[in-house]
């Protein structure tokens, strides 16, 4: 395996968070097939009529709700939340009773996600801005941690999983989608800051 300097860290961070930033503020244009791309991965069609299409980036790999069922009254984290899709619909499941917060590094996701939620009338659900690999909650404050395609961005994945650990309650629970390699990548392709955002 291919160990990166600190610079190429650094670069490989620096264009992940530029191509999300430009997916926030719409510089590049999110899908416009999105909806179709969430359907895909299993999304419930009554789940996604239920909210503005613009909580949908089609940015995901798979559905987290599938395992997680939200329950009523849990507390629900859910790490790289965007624009707020697996939130809100954490929020319908676990109603008035419950909490979900989402943590993104992105002033501009957490804003548009906020003002999402406040439109839909969602005021028990929040979103803060935050590092996945040092969130910014208390321990042991939620039931469930979810996550869609967003720890295979982390260069430092062993902290995250720690990260998560520390803010679950005891006998919490975890629900990740997301990608692996099954080999290695080519040499040119680890090395490359913007193989890194896809």
């Amino acid at each position: 395996m291919m160990s990166l300097t600190m610079k190429q860290q650094d670069q490989f961070q620096e264009a992940i968070l530029d191509h999300y930033e430009r997916l926030s503020t719409e510089e590049i244009k999110p899908f416009e097939k999105a909806r179709t791309i969430t359907e895909s991965l299993g999304y419930r069609a009554e789940d996604l009529d239920a909210l503005p299409p613009e909580a949908d980036l089609g940015l995901g790999c798979g559905n987290p709700h599938e395992r997680a069922r939200p329950q009523a009254g849990e507390s629900v984290l859910d790490l790289g939340s965007g624009r707020g899709l697996d939130c809100l619909i954490a929020a319908k499941a676990v109603g008035r009773t419950g909490r979900v917060v989402g943590v993104d590094a992105l002033a501009s996701m957490v804003d548009k996600a906020n003002q999402i939620a406040s439109k839909q009338g969602f005021d028990h659900c929040t979103f803060i801005q935050g590092e996945i690999e040092s969130i910014p909650c208390e321990d042991s404050q939620f039931d469930l941690v979810i996550s869609n395609c967003v720890i295979n961005l982390s260069r430092r994945k062993p902290t995250v999983y720690k990260e998560i650990f520390r803010v679950l309650k005891p006998g919490g629970r975890v629900a990740i989608s997301d990608i692996t390699t099954k080999k290695a990548l080519p040499a040119e392709w680890v090395a490359d800051p913007h193989m890194a955002k896809t």
